[in-house]
This record gives C-alpha cells, sequence and structure tokens, in this order.
C-alpha cells in the first residue's frame, strides 16, 4: 500500500512573496530563534568514528537529479524546492549545492526565516517565499532579495507601503488558487486583484503559479482555470512573469502543465512520487543515506523475545544486531513491517519494535555483522533501502521518510 503526497501534506499559510537576485543583502534585525542550520555539518571522511547515527549527502545525486528533470522538462529552468528543512536534509547544507548547479534558476521555501536563512548561507540564486510572513519582517526580506507571493486582498497597499518604505521595487510571484483550497487568489476574482497588483509601480511581477490537487480526474480543470486567467491578464496587457504549475508530481504526470518553469522538491532528492517510478521516464539517485554503526551482536535462543512488546520471537537461535538510531531520528516506526537495513552488503530485516534511539535487526544463524560495522537504513546502498521501498514496506508516504528526519543528525557531504 502507498499513500500520496495529498494524504501526507498538511495545510500551511502565506501571503506575501518573491525579489531579485542581485538586491541587496545586508542584514536586518532577525529574532535570535531563527533556524541556523540543521545538524552538524562535518567534512567527508571526517566524521567522528563514534556510535551516533548521521546522514550523508551526495551532492553528484543532486546533479544527476536536477539534470534528470530538465531533461524531462525539456530544457525548462527549475526552481529547486527545499522547503522543511530542504526536505529533511538540512537547509543549508542542501541550499547552497542546489545554487551552483546551472539547472536550478532559483529555491523556494513556505517559512520566512528559513528564506533569509537560505540568503544568509550563501544562496545567490533567487529565493521564493511560498509562505506567510509577518509584515514587520517584510523589510528583512526584501533586503536580501527574497521575492514574495501575494494571494490576498489589500497585496497590492502592503507591497505599495513596504516598497516606499525601502525606495524600491518588490519582485513577486503571484499566488493563484484553482481548487486547492488552501493558498493564493481565489481565480474566479482573481483578474481585478491581478490589475491592481500591475498598477503598482512597487511592484514587480517575475512570475504566476498554482498548485495541484494531484487528483486526476481535477487536476485539468485546476490547469483550464489558471491558464484562462493567465490569458485574461495578458489581454490586458500584463506580464505575468513566468508561469508554473508542476510541482515533482506534474513533472512526471502533468506533462501539459510544464509551462516556462517547474517548481519540484522530491525528485531533486532521488526519491519518486507516488505513480511514477514505474513509468521509468527517469532515473533518479537518492542523494542521501541514514546511516548508523552496530553498537551490539548477540546471539539469542528460541523463545526469547527482541524488544518493547516482544513483538518478534525467535523461532530457532539467532543473531540479531543493535543499531543506536531510532524513529527520534525520523526512522519509520513501522520498519518493522517489512523494512532491511544493508550492512556489508546484506540486507537484514528489521524485528522487534523501533524504538526512539535503538533498532534491531535479525542477522542469521551465522555471525555476519559485528559492533562497529556501518549500516545503511535508507540511502542508495541497495534497492531494499532505497527511499521508496522504506515508505512502500512501511506503508507510509515517501515524503514521511524525508521530511522526519531529524533536524538533529549530522550532514556528511561526500567530497567536501
Amino acid at each position: 500500500m502507498t499513500y500520496s503526497r495529498r494524504t501526507f501534506l498538511t495545510t500551511s499559510a502565506a501571503l506575501l512573496g518573491l525579489p531579485a537576485a542581485g538586491a541587496s543583502m545586508q542584514p536586518g534585525r532577525r529574532d535570535s530563534n531563527r533556524p541556523r542550520d540543521d545538524g552538524i555539518r562535518v567534512r567527508s571522511g571526517s566524521h567522528r568514528a563514534g556510535y551516533d547515527p548521521w546522514l550523508e549527502i551526495d551532492p553528484a545525486a543532486f546533479e544527476h537529479n536536477a539534470e534528470e528533470v530538465s531533461r524531462l522538462c525539456g530544457g525548462r529552468p527549475i526552481l529547486g524546492v527545499v522547503k522543511n528543512n530542504a526536505y529533511g536534509l538540512g537547509l543549508t547544507t542542501v541550499g547552497p549545492l542546489l545554487d551552483r548547479l546551472d539547472t536550478i534558476c532559483g529555491l523556494a521555501v513556505v517559512k520566512a526565516d528559513q528564506a533569509i536563512a537560505l540568503r544568509d548561507a550563501g544562496v545567490r540564486k533567487p529565493i521564493l517565499l511560498m509562505g506567510l510572513f509577518r509584515e514587520a519582517d517584510g523589510p528583512d526580506l526584501v533586503v536580501r532579495g527574497i521575492q514574495l507571493a501575494p494571494f490576498s486582498d489589500g497585496a497590492d497597499e502592503r507591497l505599495a507601503r513596504l516598497g516606499q518604505q525601502l525606495g524600491r521595487r518588490i519582485d513577486v510571484h503571484l499566488y493563484l488558487d484553482t481548487g486547492m483550497s488552501r493558498l493564493g487568489m481565489p481565480h474566479r476574482r482573481a483578474l481585478p486583484w491581478i490589475q491592481s497588483l500591475a498598477n503598482t509601480k512597487e511592484v514587480r511581477i517575475a512570475g504566476t503559479f498554482m498548485t495541484f490537487t494531484e487528483e486526476d480526474d481535477f487536476d485539468p480543470e485546476q490547469l483550464e482555470h489558471f491558464l484562462a486567467v493567465a490569458q485574461a491578464a495578458r489581454d490586458r496587457g500584463i506580464n505575468l512573469g513566468r508561469l508554473h504549475a508542476a510541482s515533482s508530481h506534474g513533472v512526471f504526470h502533468r506533462q501539459n502543465a510544464l509551462l516556462d518553469m517547474v517548481r519540484p522538491g522530491l525528485v531533486l532528492y532521488g526519491a519518486y512520487p507516488e505513480g511514477a517510478r514505474q513509468l521509468q521516464a527517469a532515473t533518479l539517485r537518492p542523494a542521501f543515506r541514514l546511516r548508523a554503526r552496530v553498537v551490539r551482536v548477540e546471539r539469542i535462543a528460541r523463545g526469547d523475545g527482541v524488544s518493547y512488546g516482544r513483538n518478534y520471537i525467535a523461532k530457532k537461535p539467532t543473531w540479531i544486531a543493535t543499531l543506536p538510531v531510532g524513529h527520534a531520528d525520523g526512522y519509520p516506526r513501522r520498519a518493522v513491517d517489512g523494512c532491511m537495513v544493508h550492512i556489508r552488503d546484506r540486507v537484514y530485516p528489521v524485528i522487534g519494535a523501533v524504538s526512539a534511539s535503538h533498532t534491531i535487526v535479525e542477522v542469521g544463524e551465522d555471525r555476519t555483522v559485528e559492533v562497529g560495522d556501518e549500516a545503511t537504513l535508507v540511502g542508495w546502498d541497495h534497492p531494499a533501502v532505497h527511499p521508496n521501498a522504506v515508505a512502500e514496506r512501511a506503508e507510509i508516504s515517501v515524503y514521511d521518510v524525508l521530511m522526519h528526519l531529524s533536524g538533529g543528525l549530522p550532514k556528511r557531504v561526500i567530497g567536501a
């Protein structure tokens, strides 16, 4: 059983959003508790020889996946989505890696602090904030060249005030609601709203976008509404900038919605949206591995139980190995329903229960692993630990596999 992005996603808030990449980056006043980084970064080959779990990040995989998306989309610009701590892999780790790729024209987030953190981490390309921010934070965003995404009544007046305060024009992407009913100006009353923003001299429209529901029967209707509004605006002589609608799902399933730019997230990280892998339209490479070292190897007798609830009872003598990684680190509790762990070129089943800090695997009749061996729970080592395989076996969304990864996991960037 698989779970769609539609099942996983929850509603979020947003109001204004987008400016130019060359805008001033002088810092403004920020709260001291805004996100800094997403864990500890360590150089390749210098990871501590301790037993804490860690993430490995592969820049080459990001580049490969972006090139695959570009190929699928006819070379269209890619606005890389790095929301929610870069899908669990670390905002200020992943953001600069994507920023350097020729196929990536900019990055997108949904939280103001994450937009600012990206710019302060050295990202130079345009950053689109697709979410709500406090009006008091507007100057901090605009002086850093963060592009804004207006979607509400009165946005023209608020943007005009902000532009006058700073003495500059503000780049925006207009957010239209074509049936998602989450964020965006409802398409039925969007035209006069667009006209008002276009008439606001402090505003420069850099793009216009929408979000699909990913419902096969309804998405075509959404696209029809979006294109109708866009055409009506253009008939009035309004420049809407780049039109974009296709997320990772759209890249595979909505080829007629690629428009001027695509806005993928998940696929850049090497995981497939629902139903995409079977199409064999692209070969993606997982850009990360969740890893840990074996801390205990023990032989248990027939009838012995394993972990909380004794959900696993040994039917015969067998070796088991304990890994110091659990659901507090983001590994799924339901991994015991069939997930595998890769150790020493073999895969072993997860047994018992995934506790907060430990996972146990059955090694078998022979002792084929040792304390200190490196294990991969999710990653590129074997098809059984591919993010989509973990999601399918645990009966969760692949988005859960990535986004639930603990922000405190150390990040090791390969080749850094």
